[in-house]
């Protein structure tokens, strides 16, 4: 141990066997949900001869499975339902969320992901990714800290916001993409000492994410998961520049559009479906999967094709028709699902784009471990291929340009499409370099930049990210963005005065009074009521810890055995009652009100004698000498701006500060008031 500490490091050591980890979960999973969507196809196939049939098998089976999943995480852990970047969000800000980053909560993940996508439902892995590696680091933070004896339980933040990185990148194999991405939906300051964890641990990850796809034969060598094979000598035209700005603004729009809805349907739901978390996932999936039938309106959407298929058919770099007629679709694989005799090609996309937005965000509000991103991506990327097929018959010849012709490239469009709508869902940047590397192509660099920022101007000016509208349906504690004219108030202006505080000359009495009434993680301690001059700050779980040292059970025995001495009356009977006391009363809770006898009865029934002796204990001063006082709490002063206050709450994580006036106690703020006027 210390000479794989001293040559290695412990970080190494921990980010090695995080980036392990979550490469085998990832692999394991997408073989799983491959094998479960490609056995729907072999019922769906091996039924040709009834359509009756057909129909019942491709319903039923991701009906149980999204039942199944739905039913499995709400009876292990619910906490694993939905995306996780909302929560670690707040987690990487100082919130502690309960049974979030256990073991059974990483077990009804993984399981219940793995059924939620292997149902062919349009749900994505990449958000529940980011909570799977959290859970991971978790975990694996408590065996390092056994085994080494480390400080990794001391060091939480560190590890999940490396955790974060490496959820996307073994994700989609992007470990760049996917550490910029991780500190923009997760982090509102990020450490820049953590940048070389989440690159060294996500990179790691991606690598062995692929190097099990080798050599399981699935790719004959290490590649993007999305290959694109784009002309690099000339790959767009100057003139079509304006094109993908426009394609941009519009992302900007449906992202912002997509976002609202879903907020819409989570609301609704919330409300609705409190007794039915079964029946609701099991309606939406035979909705969307009778939509889908290939023989039906499934036919006009490419029903039968994967999320996976899909996403490689509009990254194809050939134009798929010529004047609006399907004709060329003998060398593009899929080429089925597209083609339809009687519609062509625009109106299959437009088809396309329409029902995969609602069904998206419909589907991706069941409560099931599932994420929103791959979705969101494929919508964009076929509205991409649409632009792009538009302008493939706008400019039939291509643009002419240097007196050679350079033909329109959908695929292109699909490409800008579909990082600038996904970023505008998600409020980043950094789509753009996930799209770079899943496609491995970073020839529409300036198109994708351009597309993807104009598109976040307008997501940002309409709608909040995907993830803060959950944050906000679910309350949970985190800080939004500060808005515009907010800059005039102050502390003062919010600050709450009723504060609740103890003295040096406080009894146990008045901590316990405090106790039951404030909310807060700490008390103010100041000098006395009169001066109010603030000497620090404790916890709660301190007082907690001196009530139960002072009206303890052992406390409270050996008072009972020496008045039982003292009346020479300890016979079995009382030791019996004595013995069994224990935990009788909670420290927080009143003390005792019973009637005094001086009988011998009375001292067989101690209740009486412990009332007693309880009301002397808590009238005590207490005895600060056995609890821990932070000297140096944080503190602003009245005049302090809200957007001061609102950056040190982001930049440290604090749950309240206190306000005070020449050293002297005035007032707390709390993360609640300065969200409120926030917005």
């Amino acid at each position: 141990q210390k000479f794989l500490i001293s040559r290695v490091g412990e970080d190494w050591i921990f980010l090695i066997l995080l980036g392990l980890v979550m490469a085998l979960v990832s692999w394991v999973m997408d073989y799983a949900i491959a094998f479960c969507q490609q056995a729907q196809k072999w019922m769906y196939g091996g039924l040709n001869s009834n359509m009756l049939l057909q129909y019942l098998a491709w319903v039923t089976y991701p009906v149980v499975l999204i039942t199944f999943s739905a039913g499995f995480t709400q009876i292990l852990a619910p906490q694993a339902v939905g995306s996780g970047i909302p929560e670690m969000k707040t987690i990487l800000r100082g919130v502690v969320l309960k049974e979030y980053l256990t073991f059974k909560t990483f077990v009804a993940k993984v399981i219940g992901l793995t059924c939620a996508l292997g149902s062919g439902m349009p749900l994505g892995k990449e958000g529940p990714f980011v909570h799977v590696a959290s859970l991971c680091a978790a975990l694996l933070s408590k065996f390092m800290a056994a085994l080494f004896g480390g400080i990794y339980m001391l060091r939480n933040t560190e590890m999940l916001s490396a955790a974060c990185a490496v959820g996307v990148g073994c994700c989609f194999a992007a470990p760049i993409g996917g550490v910029l991405f991780s500190i923009e939906v997760t982090s509102t300051f990020f450490a820049v000492r953590n940048y070389w964890r989440g690159f060294f641990a996500a990179t790691f990850s991606a690598f062995i994410f692929r190097v099990l796809a080798v050599w399981n034969q699935d790719e004959e060598t290490i590649t993007a998961l999305f290959k694109t094979r784009f002309r690099l000598d000339f790959p767009f035209d100057l003139q079509e520049l304006p094109a993908f700005a426009i394609l941009g603004i519009a992302c900007g729009f449906g992202g912002a559009l997509f976002v609202y809805l879903n907020r819409l349907i989570v609301e609704f739901c919330e409300y609705y479906t409190i007794e039915l978390r079964l029946v609701f996932p099991a309606m939406v999936t035979l909705i969307i999967s009778t939509l889908t039938f290939p023989p039906g309106f499934g036919q006009f959407m490419a029903g039968q094709l994967t999320q996976h298929e899909s996403l490689v058919a509009l990254l194809d770099n050939r134009t798929w028709s010529r004047q609006g007629v399907a004709e060329e679709f003998d060398y593009i694989s899929h080429s089925h699902a597209w083609k339809h005799p009687q519609v062509n090609v625009f109106i299959t996309l437009i088809f396309f784009i329409v029902m995969k937005f609602w069904m998206s965000a419909v589907a991706t509000t069941m409560p099931v471990p599932c994420g929103a991103f791959m979705p969101v991506f494929l919508i964009g990327a076929a509205f991409g291929r649409l632009v792009g097929e538009t302008m493939a018959v706008m400019f039939p010849d291509g643009i002419h340009a240097d007196g050679s012709v350079y033909p329109i490239v959908p695929g292109g469009y699909a490409v800008v499409g579909a990082a600038a709508l996904s970023g505008a869902v998600t409020h980043t940047v950094s789509t753009a370099v996930i799209v770079f590397e899943l496609t491995g192509q970073i020839s529409h660099i300036l198109p994708v930049m351009i597309a993807v920022i104009l598109a976040n101007a307008v997501a940002q000016s309409l709608q909040p990210s995907l993830y803060d509208s959950i944050i906000r349906i679910k309350k949970l504690p985190y800080l939004p963005e500060l808005g515009m004219g907010k800059y005039n108030i102050r502390v003062e202006d919010i600050m709450v005065r009723d504060v609740r505080y103890i003295t040096l000359s406080s009894s146990y009495r008045d901590v316990q009074e405090v106790l039951l009434i404030g909310q807060l993680k700490t008390l103010a301690l100041v000098e006395s009521t009169d001066s109010m001059i603030l000497l620090g700050s404790i916890e709660r779980s301190q007082l907690q810890s001196l009530l139960s040292l002072q009206l303890g059970p052992s406390r409270r025995l050996d008072h009972l055995r020496r008045h039982a001495k003292d009346n020479d009356t300890h016979t079995l009977d009382t030791h019996t009652h004595l013995s069994n006391l224990g935990n009788m009363d909670n420290p927080l809770s009143p003390p005792c009100t019973h009637t005094h006898s001086t009988s011998t009865s009375a001292l067989l029934n101690p209740l009486p004698q412990i009332a007693e002796w309880e009301e002397q204990q808590l009238d005590e001063p207490v005895d600060f000498n056995n609890c821990k006082i932070d000297p140096a709490p944080f503190q602003l002063v009245e005049r302090t701006s809200l957007h001061k206050t609102h950056t040190i709450f982001s930049l440290l994580g604090l749950d309240h500060a206190y306000v005070t006036s020449t050293g002297r106690l005035v007032g707390v703020v709390s993360l609640r008031e300065v969200g409120v006027p926030v917005h």
